[in-house]
Protein backbone atom coordinates (compact mmCIF):
# COMPACT_ATOMS: atom_id res chain seq x y z
CA UNK A 1 0.00 0.00 0.00
CA UNK A 2 1.18 3.52 -0.70
CA UNK A 3 2.26 5.72 2.21
CA UNK A 4 -0.17 7.92 4.14
CA UNK A 5 0.81 11.25 2.55
CA UNK A 6 0.50 9.86 -0.99
CA UNK A 7 -2.90 8.35 -0.24
CA UNK A 8 -4.11 11.54 1.46
CA UNK A 9 -3.05 13.67 -1.50
CA UNK A 10 -4.81 11.34 -3.96
CA UNK A 11 -7.89 11.10 -1.78
CA UNK A 12 -8.18 14.88 -1.41
CA UNK A 13 -7.85 15.29 -5.19
CA UNK A 14 -10.54 12.66 -5.85
CA UNK A 15 -12.82 14.18 -3.19
CA UNK A 16 -12.29 17.77 -4.29
CA UNK A 17 -10.63 19.23 -1.20
CA UNK A 18 -8.55 18.35 1.84
CA UNK A 19 -10.45 18.26 5.14
CA UNK A 20 -10.31 16.50 8.52
CA UNK A 21 -12.70 13.81 7.24
CA UNK A 22 -10.21 12.90 4.52
CA UNK A 23 -7.49 12.36 7.10
CA UNK A 24 -9.78 10.22 9.26
CA UNK A 25 -10.98 8.19 6.27
CA UNK A 26 -7.50 7.51 4.91
CA UNK A 27 -6.18 6.42 8.30
CA UNK A 28 -9.30 4.32 8.94
CA UNK A 29 -8.97 2.56 5.59
CA UNK A 30 -5.25 1.91 6.03
CA UNK A 31 -5.86 0.44 9.48
CA UNK A 32 -8.86 -1.61 8.34
CA UNK A 33 -6.98 -3.16 5.43
CA UNK A 34 -4.00 -3.92 7.63
CA UNK A 35 -6.21 -5.64 10.21
CA UNK A 36 -7.83 -7.92 7.61
CA UNK A 37 -4.55 -8.69 5.86
CA UNK A 38 -4.91 -6.77 2.58
CA UNK A 39 -1.97 -4.61 1.55
CA UNK A 40 -3.01 -3.84 -2.06
CA UNK A 41 -6.83 -3.68 -1.93
CA UNK A 42 -7.19 -1.59 -5.11
CA UNK A 43 -5.61 -4.22 -7.33
CA UNK A 44 -6.32 -7.78 -8.41
CA UNK A 45 -6.58 -10.26 -6.83
CA UNK A 46 -7.22 -8.42 -3.53
CA UNK A 47 -9.90 -6.11 -4.94
CA UNK A 48 -12.22 -9.13 -5.19
CA UNK A 49 -11.64 -10.08 -1.54
CA UNK A 50 -12.91 -6.87 0.07
CA UNK A 51 -16.26 -5.45 1.11
CA UNK A 52 -16.49 -2.28 3.19
CA UNK A 53 -19.66 -1.24 5.02
CA UNK A 54 -19.67 2.53 5.64
CA UNK A 55 -22.12 4.04 8.12
CA UNK A 56 -22.13 7.68 7.04
CA UNK A 57 -22.24 9.62 3.76
CA UNK A 58 -19.58 12.18 4.60
CA UNK A 59 -16.03 13.05 3.50
CA UNK A 60 -14.40 10.06 5.20
CA UNK A 61 -16.39 7.67 3.00
CA UNK A 62 -14.80 9.11 -0.15
CA UNK A 63 -11.38 8.65 1.43
CA UNK A 64 -12.16 5.04 2.35
CA UNK A 65 -13.32 4.35 -1.20
CA UNK A 66 -10.18 5.91 -2.64
CA UNK A 67 -7.75 4.00 -0.43
CA UNK A 68 -9.47 0.64 -0.78
CA UNK A 69 -10.85 0.85 -4.32
CA UNK A 70 -14.33 -0.22 -3.17
CA UNK A 71 -17.23 1.16 -5.20
CA UNK A 72 -21.01 0.94 -5.23
CA UNK A 73 -20.86 -0.17 -8.87
CA UNK A 74 -18.51 -3.00 -7.96
CA UNK A 75 -20.83 -3.99 -5.13
CA UNK A 76 -17.87 -3.84 -2.76
CA UNK A 77 -18.98 -0.62 -1.03
CA UNK A 78 -22.09 -1.01 1.13
CA UNK A 79 -23.83 2.03 2.64
CA UNK A 80 -25.60 1.50 5.96
CA UNK A 81 -27.21 4.84 6.84
CA UNK A 82 -26.50 4.96 10.59
CA UNK A 83 -25.06 8.48 10.73
CA UNK A 84 -21.96 7.15 12.52
CA UNK A 85 -18.39 7.83 11.43
CA UNK A 86 -17.60 4.14 11.20
CA UNK A 87 -16.72 1.48 8.67
CA UNK A 88 -16.43 -2.29 8.74
CA UNK A 89 -13.76 -3.95 6.61
CA UNK A 90 -14.42 -7.56 5.56
CA UNK A 91 -11.98 -9.97 3.94
CA UNK A 92 -14.30 -12.25 1.96
CA UNK A 93 -11.65 -14.95 1.63
CA UNK A 94 -10.81 -15.29 5.33
CA UNK A 95 -14.09 -13.87 6.76
CA UNK A 96 -11.97 -11.68 9.05
CA UNK A 97 -13.74 -8.38 9.78
CA UNK A 98 -13.12 -5.27 11.88
CA UNK A 99 -15.39 -2.32 12.62
CA UNK A 100 -13.56 0.95 13.15
CA UNK A 101 -15.38 3.98 14.57
CA UNK A 102 -14.06 7.49 15.03
CA UNK A 103 -14.03 8.56 18.67
CA UNK A 104 -15.81 11.69 19.84
CA UNK A 105 -12.92 12.54 22.13
CA UNK A 106 -10.65 12.97 19.10
CA UNK A 107 -12.26 16.38 18.47
CA UNK A 108 -11.29 17.55 21.96
CA UNK A 109 -7.83 16.00 21.68
CA UNK A 110 -7.11 18.01 18.53
CA UNK A 111 -6.03 20.92 20.75
CA UNK A 112 -3.54 18.62 22.50
CA UNK A 113 -2.06 17.22 19.30
CA UNK A 114 -1.95 20.55 17.41
CA UNK A 115 -1.90 23.32 20.05
CA UNK A 116 -0.23 25.87 17.75
CA UNK A 117 -3.03 25.82 15.15
CA UNK A 118 -5.78 28.34 15.91
CA UNK A 119 -8.34 27.47 13.21
CA UNK A 120 -10.52 24.60 14.48
CA UNK A 121 -10.78 22.76 11.17
CA UNK A 122 -7.07 23.06 10.41
CA UNK A 123 -6.29 22.04 13.97
CA UNK A 124 -8.34 18.85 13.57
CA UNK A 125 -6.76 18.16 10.19
CA UNK A 126 -3.21 18.44 11.54
CA UNK A 127 -4.03 16.61 14.78
CA UNK A 128 -5.71 13.66 13.05
CA UNK A 129 -2.59 13.14 10.95
CA UNK A 130 -0.49 12.33 14.01
CA UNK A 131 -3.05 11.30 16.63
CA UNK A 132 -2.52 7.91 18.27
CA UNK A 133 -4.82 5.29 16.77
CA UNK A 134 -6.28 4.56 20.22
CA UNK A 135 -7.29 8.21 20.57
CA UNK A 136 -8.68 8.44 17.05
CA UNK A 137 -10.53 5.13 16.72
CA UNK A 138 -12.45 2.41 18.54
CA UNK A 139 -11.59 -0.90 16.88
CA UNK A 140 -13.61 -4.09 17.32
CA UNK A 141 -13.21 -7.44 15.63
CA UNK A 142 -16.65 -8.42 14.38
CA UNK A 143 -18.42 -11.13 12.43
CA UNK A 144 -20.32 -10.16 9.28
CA UNK A 145 -22.60 -12.66 7.56
CA UNK A 146 -22.42 -11.40 3.98
CA UNK A 147 -25.35 -12.91 2.05
CA UNK A 148 -24.55 -14.49 -1.32
CA UNK A 149 -26.71 -11.86 -3.03
CA UNK A 150 -24.42 -9.09 -1.69
CA UNK A 151 -21.17 -10.48 -3.07
CA UNK A 152 -19.43 -8.59 -5.88
CA UNK A 153 -19.82 -10.06 -9.34
CA UNK A 154 -22.54 -10.58 -11.92
CA UNK A 155 -26.22 -10.51 -11.04
CA UNK A 156 -27.38 -13.99 -10.10
CA UNK A 157 -30.74 -13.15 -8.59
CA UNK A 158 -33.63 -11.47 -10.46
CA UNK A 159 -37.35 -11.05 -9.86
CA UNK A 160 -40.13 -9.09 -11.57
CA UNK A 161 -42.44 -6.76 -9.67
CA UNK A 162 -46.05 -7.92 -10.04
CA UNK A 163 -47.37 -4.32 -10.07
CA UNK A 164 -44.98 -2.25 -12.19
CA UNK A 165 -43.17 -5.03 -14.05
CA UNK A 166 -39.76 -3.67 -13.04
CA UNK A 167 -36.88 -6.14 -12.80
CA UNK A 168 -35.50 -6.25 -9.25
CA UNK A 169 -31.97 -7.56 -8.81
CA UNK A 170 -29.90 -9.00 -5.98
CA UNK A 171 -32.75 -10.26 -3.78
CA UNK A 172 -34.11 -6.77 -3.09
CA UNK A 173 -37.68 -7.79 -3.93
CA UNK A 174 -40.38 -7.94 -1.25
CA UNK A 175 -43.02 -10.60 -0.76
CA UNK A 176 -46.19 -8.81 0.36
CA UNK A 177 -49.68 -10.34 0.36
CA UNK A 178 -48.36 -13.21 -1.78
CA UNK A 179 -47.06 -10.79 -4.42
CA UNK A 180 -43.46 -10.22 -5.44
CA UNK A 181 -42.98 -6.46 -5.44
CA UNK A 182 -40.22 -3.91 -5.84
CA UNK A 183 -39.63 -1.80 -2.73
CA UNK A 184 -41.24 1.24 -4.33
CA UNK A 185 -44.51 -0.62 -4.85
CA UNK A 186 -44.34 -2.35 -1.48
CA UNK A 187 -43.43 0.59 0.76
CA UNK A 188 -43.73 3.77 -1.29
CA UNK A 189 -40.82 5.61 -2.77
CA UNK A 190 -38.55 8.56 -2.15
CA UNK A 191 -39.82 10.18 -5.37
CA UNK A 192 -43.25 11.17 -6.65
CA UNK A 193 -44.05 11.14 -10.38
CA UNK A 194 -44.89 14.53 -11.91
CA UNK A 195 -47.34 14.68 -14.78
CA UNK A 196 -45.70 16.35 -17.75
CA UNK A 197 -47.59 19.23 -19.40
CA UNK A 198 -49.73 18.10 -22.27
CA UNK A 199 -49.97 14.52 -21.03
CA UNK A 200 -52.96 12.91 -19.44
Amino acid sequence: MEDFETLLKGSAKAHGHLCPGQVVGVRMAMLGCDLIGLDEPRFLPQIKKLIVYVEIDRCATDAIAFVTGVKLGRRSLKFVDNGIMAATFVNLETQKAFRIASTERSRDLAAVYAPDVADKSLQQLEAYKKMALDDLFIVKEVSVDVPACDYPGPTRFKAVCARCNTIVRDKREVLKNDEILCRNCAFGSYFQPVREKGRK
